[in-house]
């Protein structure tokens, strides 16, 4: 066995060795170093501005605050729609693991129905981003704040909201004119966005969805303000760290006079119609009620899908606002616009008279056209014929002017066209003419059709606020104004007016033609064949008008109209157009009512009872004395001697379609 070979260590060659290996393993970590350090010089110094904004950004928050909507009072500074502190659950869908069970458990907890489901997922998908908060019931009750309050620990991600939202407190009332505000929807977000007013409505809820509250929408609603807020890891936030606050909206004054307003809601109750009050010395509307009515208050917090479709679905069309919507034969209401028309063109004259047997027909055309009296008023004057709503005068009248200078005289005064009152919810109305009916029906226009227009039936169509505007420019001789609504801004304190707006007036060659028509009116109510004479008599004041029975449907040659054995839908509407004081007038009303009867029974006393109030509050001051010191009984022009008006000065505010061949019924 030879002995084991013993080798010798190089210590130098292991020495070299390991200082080889550290070296290389120092410029590795001080290589590592150099990067670490550039990368902090990189972080620290070059991004530094950069950086610190991202984690400004995770910790800091920019917040919108919304701003506190306009109030709206009445001319008299009666407050129409306030804003109260409601209290709102939202979720934030970020901060929460399991969006399906925080819900389930709330329903459990709050007793939701499905429709709040709905509403959040289609509102969390209108916001898209999971950051933003999103409400799941606007409306809770102190108790149900006070549950979620106690079970807060147990829904990370969700709390109670405190923030304003709109009431109005005369609710039904006023609801087609002043409208209402509802939460913002998709088809609201695409509006702003294309306005470009999406930014200013962030963190808003509600928006204008009707009436004044639509139509005003830019000076109701503010702008925006903004808040930095630190927060912490959780969303929560800690501090405010800047607040810009919002600028509010401006708080208007309507010429809606509220008391006028509720008395014509009480005056239409348990009918369908409306009633449109204006002031003929600017265009102000001083009321505005269409029945029936709803309460917009349902709206603002979200309105029941049970609720929305019953009022959707109702026969009696509470939706539709009938005083700007509501189109209506306008009947013989537009007598005294036509008698204008004849006069003016020397068709017929003050003192021509016709003999009236209670039927009208054309030379070679066996078609009778019937009076609403059957036997006739014998002979008449153009005042007679409208005092006493002479069909069979007006019949010929129509007959010789012809549709062509009927229908452009009374487009002048507004019918066929928007009046441009500041309401969205507006139709037109209807004044044919012969292309209208060429292209409506193509059909050529007959004499016939030319006839029945004479006493405003036919295809001719108006809306209540047209009938008030066309009255006030009789009233005022051809000056006319745009109904409107708005009267104001307050500022400080007091009320900026708007200046009324003026129309294309009204010119005609015989300026003594506007006072024979105003004189035929004021027969109307105050003389002894007037067909509102009884529903006027004894009054605190002088006024004028004219009645208008306006038939639904045709009636056969050899038939008689019994409004007992018609359905109740196809009865006669009821009409009334007036105006008071008669020597200064003030206030201009119309009364429409649907399937009520005659206007002379049905719209004048309406008419009374509305224009009583006013004047009870307002009173008519009589100067009773001439410079002489004799009582002054004095008739208007073309007024019999017997039948004494008065001077006024006034302490108020200054301010479907058919071919109708007869008419038949009463005044």
């Amino acid at each position: 066995m030879s002995p084991k070979r013993i080798t010798i260590r190089d210590h130098t060659a292991e020495a070299n060795l390991f200082a080889r290996r550290s070296v290389i393993a120092l410029l590795i970590v001080a290589l590592m170093m150099f990067a670490v350090i550039s990368n902090l010089y990189y972080l620290q110094i070059t991004r530094f501005e950069d950086y610190q904004t991202r984690s400004n950004g995770n910790r800091i928050k920019v917040l919108p605050v919304a701003p506190n909507r306009g109030l709206i009072y009445d001319r008299n500074g009666v407050l129409l729609a306030e804003n109260r502190p409601i209290y709102g659950l939202t979720i934030v869908p970020e901060q929460v693991d399991d969006l399906d069970a925080t819900l389930a458990a709330l329903s459990e907890l709050l007793n939701l129905n499905a429709d709040d489901i709905e509403d959040f997922h289609k509102e969390y998908k209108r916001k898209k981003r999971r950051f933003n908060p999103v409400t799941l019931r606007n409306h809770l009750t102190e108790e149900e704040v006070a549950l979620v309050s106690a079970n807060q620990h147990r829904f990370p991600g969700v709390s109670v909201e405190a923030r304003l939202t709109r009431h109005y407190p005369y609710a039904s009332t006023l609801t087609h004119m002043l409208g209402y505000v509802a939460k913002i929807n998709k088809k609201d977000l695409n509006k702003l966005i294309e306005a470009g007013f999406e930014d200013n409505y962030k963190a808003t809820y509600d928006i204008g969805k009707q009436g004044v509250e639509k139509f005003h929408e830019q000076l109701l609603h503010g702008k925006v303000g903004y808040q930095e807020v630190e927060v912490n890891n959780k969303g929560r936030i800690i501090r405010t760290l800047k607040f810009q606050p919002p600028t509010p909206g401006q708080d208007i004054a309507l010429n809606i006079d509220i008391k006028l307003q509720q008395e014509a809601q009480q005056a239409l109750e348990g009918r369908r119609g409306a009633v449109v009050a204006l002031d003929p010395r600017d265009g102000g509307i001083l009321a505005l009620y269409s029945n029936p009515s709803y309460d917009p208050n349902l709206f603002v917090h979200g309105i029941s899908r049970t609720n929305y479709a019953g009022l959707l679905n109702s026969k009696d069309r509470p939706l539709i606002n009938r005083a700007t919507q509501g189109q209506y034969p306008p009947a013989s209401t537009v007598k005294p616009h036509l008698a204008l028309l004849g006069l003016d063109e020397d068709i017929i004259k003050p003192d021509t008279r016709m003999f009236d047997r209670g039927s009208f027909k054309i030379k070679n055309v066996d078609h009778v056209w019937r009076d609403w009296k059957k036997w006739g008023h014998g002979w008449v004057t153009v005042v007679d014929a409208i005092e006493q709503s002479c069909d069979t005068f007006f019949y010929d009248l129509a007959y010789k002017l012809g549709i062509d200078r009927i229908s452009g005289k009374m487009s002048e005064f507004g019918f066929g066209e928007y009046t441009g009152i500041d309401l969205y919810e507006e139709s037109d109305g209807n004044m044919p003419t012969r292309g209208w009916k060429r292209a409506r029906y193509n059909q050529p226009w007959y004499i016939g059709d030319t006839i029945s227009v004479g006493i405003g039936q036919s295809y001719w169509t108006a809306t209540p606020v047209q009938l008030a505007g066309s009255i006030a420019t009789l009233i005022n001789r051809g000056e006319r104004y745009v109904p409107q609504i708005l009267r104001g801004h307050y500022y400080e304190g007091s009320i900026n007016l708007i200046e009324p707006k003026s129309l294309q007036p009204v010119q005609i060659n015989n300026e003594a033609n506007w006072d024979i028509v105003l004189d035929s009116m004021y027969g109307v109510v105050n003389r002894e064949n007037g067909t509102a004479r009884n529903a006027f008599s004894k009054t605190k004041y002088i006024s004028a008008g004219k009645t208008g029975t306006a038939q639904v449907y045709s009636v056969a040659q050899d038939e008689e109209y019994d409004a007992d054995n018609v359905a109740e839908h196809l009865r006669d509407n009821a009409m009334y157009v007036g105006y008071a004081p008669y020597d200064k007038p003030e206030l201009v009303l119309v009364v429409a009512l649907e399937n009520a009867g005659g206007g002379s029974s049905q719209a004048a006393p309406i008419a009374r009872q509305i224009m009583d109030h006013y004047f009870d509050r307002y009173p008519v001051k009589i100067a009773a004395e001439t410079d002489t010191g004799e009582t002054d009984t004095t008739a208007p022009e073309h007024a019999s001697a017997s039948e004494p008006t008065v001077s006024v000065n006034h302490t108020g505010p200054a301010l479907a379609q058919y071919e109708i061949p007869h008419s038949h019924g009463t005044e």
